[in-house]
């Protein structure tokens, strides 16, 4: 049973000692200015790369100065490259191969923001070489098919997106998916079809119940159904004899997951993995016996304080191993040949970790390497296994120089009640750690984890301009096993909070930061945390930072008439009370922990940023809030993207609100503060 420990440290100690790295070297760097905000938040320069199952082939998304993104072939045996598909009017979005011969993808529109979105993603078919052309799935209203073998044949409807899964790349055939949403635009029910690629034509099949998820096995056959009724997670299973589908197994859906089971995988011979806690603290990687429905003896891997999250890695002929995160992201090698191809490649690439995708067919030799460390944003090469050739594609954010990135650690501390706190701690490029001015960075969700070690924009950017950042998995966040998720209920703005002021005491007793200096900054959960920040540690904190942030936990229960949101009514019901708490039994704790109610008590300068068309967090949040607290705190800046939902999509607003972060950091914490 492998045990894992740290995924970081080899790459830290290979960058560490600079030994493939040498501009990491040149200290002088750091004295430079800075890197342009656009090196962060401008758009990735290349979007993924994958393998055709013979790994023959090499489909990108790629984009150059002034194109929308494209999808381009190369052919690995003679290095030539075709773009197959590229438009004036949108931008490729999603892609898969279907076979050797033939990819799948659909489009977006980077230029827009989601209030201006007219079309939807739509959903084409092309050969490797720009060959049979075919649109599968309609764009706006009803049509017909502007392509392809049979002009009079009708595109499926909008609602028809791919599945995320490759299955097994061996027909004209894959499986999509449609949602049917009710009046609210909260889906009821998703439905799984069966889709060919040339001719366009589909079955759906039979589903039990309102399906919401879906997993294929082994053979690329759809083979367990997830629904959610009343609080309860039921998977089901078809029978591969029969097709008929019956009941695995149920559990709590919003409870602490002792007793959930969440397929992972199936394995080449049909085996089915799954991750579950069995009775401990964190959750593990098991079999799962399907016909008696138990789970194997021992775990398969074991993560000792992380939960496992992560998926299979295997082509047609076997499962070689896993790609999971704990404190960072990367491979266990269960076949002792990858295991080999691990080794040669962290010899090549000694200052990052690096990911392996095989493709489906065994005998390839070729596989793809995904590369990042905390000073490297990810790039992509492929690597052959006979010749040793090591062949880079592309850099996600060409141009950075790590050199003048910050170094990040993954830390441990102390809360109050002596609970620990995992965190990412990012200092700036050079020396001289002493006394920085901090960012307090809050991640959403909260019941979610927070960022693992690698590069982060966000992280980064705030390094480059001189901050120290710290980002806990506060209480409540996953990924650390059952007690740290349990001790975050109904915690918002008391021990959630505290969690975080305790980190700027430890790093302000080590003498690492400034408690005279410090910012607190989040969205979502995050820009709620923000608030709370200021109003219950004031002294602790000099400015606040909240883009499309919670205001009120009522609000989230109910946004008004005119506000809508997408949280669905079964979180309200059955996860909401349970995890943050009752609005009827909790509302005094609910009106002492809202930044709303308490908008009087906070007189530092605000950051505020909202999206027009946000439905995961109504504008009313950040309007009700501005209204509330510019009544007795003038030193409020207040921005809205009209166009923009719950985050920035558009490269002109993350650049422009980004350019709004630096100036008023720099003036409230940073060199340009008065002290």
């Amino acid at each position: 049973m492998p045990v894992f420990t740290r995924a970081v440290g080899a790459a830290l100690l290979a960058a560490s000692a600079l030994c493939a790295v040498p501009a990491l070297a040149q200290a002088p760097a750091a004295a430079a200015a800075p890197p342009p905000i656009s090196a962060f938040y401008a758009n990735v320069a290349l979007g993924g790369a994958k393998l055709s199952p013979d790994a023959r082939y090499l489909a990108a998304r790629s984009s150059a100065k002034d194109q929308r993104d494209f999808l381009v072939v190369v052919d690995l045996q003679n290095n030539s490259g075709k773009i197959v598909a590229s438009y004036t009017d949108s931008d490729v979005g999603e892609f898969e191969w279907v076979n050797n011969e033939r990819i799948v993808f659909d489009t977006r529109d980077r230029t827009v923001g989601q209030g201006n979105m007219r079309t939807a993603p739509g959903l084409y078919a092309v050969d490797r070489d720009g060959g049979r052309f075919v649109q599968l799935a309609e764009r706006t209203g009803g049509g017909m098919v502007a392509g392809g073998p049979r002009a009079a044949r009708k595109l499926l409807p909008w609602n028809t997106f791919l599945l995320g899964q490759k299955g097994l790349q061996d027909s004209n055939e894959i499986y999509v998916v449609q949602p049917a949403f009710d009046m609210r635009g909260e889906p009821r029910y998703v439905d799984l079809l069966r889709v060919d690629t040339v001719t366009g034509f589909s079955r759906t099949v039979p589903r039990p119940g309102n399906a919401r998820g879906w997993m294929l096995d082994h053979k690329g056959e759809p083979r367990i159904v997830t629904t959610i009724a009343e609080g309860t997670v039921t998977l089901h299973y078809r029978e591969p004899a029969s097709g008929d589908w019956r009941v695995m197994t149920s559990y709590k859906a919003y409870g602490d997951g002792s007793h959930a089971i969440e397929p992972v995988g199936f394995a080449p011979d049909g085996t089915l993995y799954v991750a579950a806690r069995n009775g401990k603290d964190t959750t593990a990687l098991h079999t799962f016996d399907v016909a008696a429905g138990k789970l194997g003896p021992e775990p398969v891997l074991v993560a000792p304080g992380y939960d496992f999250a992560g998926r299979l890695v295997a082509n047609r002929a076997a499962m070689l191993g896993v790609a999971f995160t704990t404190d960072a992201s990367s491979n266990e090698w269960f076949d002792p040949g990858m295991k080999q191809v691990q080794e040669k490649l962290d010899k090549l690439l000694p200052a990052t970790i690096n990911l392996v995708s095989v493709p489906a067919q065994a005998d390839s030799p070729w596989v793809l390497v995904y590369s990042y460390s905390d000073v490297y944003a990810p790039s992509y090469a492929l690597y052959n296994k006979t010749t040793g050739l090591l062949n880079k594609i592309g850099d996600s954010r060409p141009g950075l120089d790590p050199a003048r990135m910050g170094r990040q650690q993954f830390v441990r501390y102390r809360a109050r009640d002596g609970l620990d706190i995992p965190a990412l701690l990012t200092l700036p490029p050079g020396k001289g750690h002493k006394n920085l001015p901090m960012v307090m960075l809050v991640h959403g969700g909260p019941y979610v984890r927070g960022a693992s070690w690698g590069w982060n924009p966000d992280a980064q950017f705030l390094a480059s301009r001189g901050y120290a950042v710290l980002e806990p998995d506060f209480r409540g966040s996953t990924g650390y096993g059952a007690k740290h998720f349990k001790a975050g209920w109904k915690q918002w703005g008391l021990s959630m909070q505290d969690d975080l002021a305790d980190g700027v005491h430890w790093l302000a007793k080590q003498g690492t930061v400034d408690p005279q200096r410090v910012c607190i900054a989040g969205a979502s959960y995050g820009g709620y945390a923000t608030l709370m920040g200021l109003v219950k540690d004031p002294d602790l904190y000099k400015c606040g930072i909240n883009w499309v942030g919670v205001t009120d936990i009522g609000l989230l229960f109910d946004n008004g008439w005119n506000f809508t949101s997408d949280m669905s009514e079964e979180w309200k019901v059955y996860g909401m009370p349970e995890l943050i708490g009752d609005p009827v039994k909790d509302a005094e704790r609910f009106k002492a922990t809202s930044p709303i109610q308490q908008a009087a008590r906070i007189t530092q300068p605000l950051l505020l940023a909202y999206g027009g068309v946000d439905r995961r967090v109504p504008i009313n949040h950040g309007t009700g809030f501005r209204n509330a607290v510019t009544r007795t705190n003038k030193n409020v800046e207040w921005v809205e993207y009209p166009d923009e939902g719950h985050g920035w999509g558009l490269e002109k607003n993350r650049i422009d609100f980004y350019t709004r972060v630096e100036k008023f950091l720099d003036k409230h914490i940073g060199s340009g503060a008065a002290r």
